[in-house]
């Protein structure tokens, strides 16, 4: 039986030819799953998939890779597509694969992870900008954009911002745009020691303050100044045990003071 619509040689099929044969094609196909009407079907709507892709390109992801998803979502329209419904192939087809590509570049395209509506909105406004520009031959200001998608500023400039998101730099990249120079790492700081250092040092300031002036300055002739016990004494005037003493005592009085973390009173 053959399955195709008569019609003159040389002639152009209608919206009413074309329309006859997809039911034709999908009645084939949904009653023998051959796989030559599969292709045959792919092959008539693959133009759809390929419009809606370039509806979605963008500079920093290639046209063929968009094709591909746009084409895998057309194949499971096919695949899913009911023909007793009285809906055009088309109007089911759409849907599936815009979520396809929508998909695409929720889950592997971003390099960071943000929200999905954010992520719609900013391939929104990066659309609009191309449109926009080429209209008004120059670019559009956030207010105008705003006005274009019906939506606040704020939210214009939070999709602009995620734009940033979509692909990560690497760190050797050169900062010019130059094969050689400067590069991204070269401006990323390093591990700062000296906050610690500065920071410990006002908790021991701090410290200090719960022990007398004598046991302060015997604490730093040994700790600062490096001398030994019986150095302390003959610079003190007392004997390397009391020396002894007056270190154990300031120092476990300055561990008291660290775990409350309240000063105590100066003895």
């Amino acid at each position: 039986m053959q399955l195709t619509a008569e019609r003159p040689e040389h002639s152009t099929p209608g919206p009413t030819d074309r329309a006859r044969e997809d039911k034709l094609l999908f009645a084939r196909y949904l009653a023998t799953r051959d796989p030559a009407a599969r292709d045959a079907l792919i092959e008539r709507f693959l133009p759809l998939a390929r419009q809606l892709a370039r509806r979605y390109q963008r500079a920093e992801e290639p046209l063929d890779d968009l094709i591909q998803v746009a084409s895998l979502g057309l194949v499971k329209a096919i695949d899913r597509f009911d023909a007793d419904r009285e809906v055009a192939f088309s109007s089911y087809a759409v849907p599936t694969i815009l979520g396809e590509i929508k998909r695409h570049f929720r889950d592997r395209t971003w390099s960071v992870r943000v929200p999905r509506d954010l992520q719609e909105l900013s391939l929104k406004v990066d659309r609009t900008v191309v449109s926009m520009s080429k209209e008004l031959q120059r670019s559009p200001t956030v207010s105008e954009l705003a006005e274009k998608l019906e939506a606040t500023e704020e939210q214009i400039l939070e999709a602009m911002e995620a734009s940033g998101a979509y692909r990560a730099t690497s760190l050797s990249a050169p900062r010019g745009g130059e094969d050689q120079g400067e590069t991204l790492a070269d401006t990323v700081g390093t591990e700062e020691h000296g906050y610690d250092v500065a920071e410990n040092r006002a908790t021991l300031d701090r410290l200090l303050l719960t022990v007398t002036p004598r046991e302060r300055e015997v604490l730093r002739l040994r700790f600062e100044e490096d001398l030994t016990q019986a150095e302390i004494g003959e610079r003190i005037g007392v004997s390397q045990m009391q020396v002894s003493r007056l270190i154990r005592q300031s120092v476990a009085r300055l561990r008291a003071a660290a775990r409350t973390d309240e000063p105590a009173d100066q003895a």
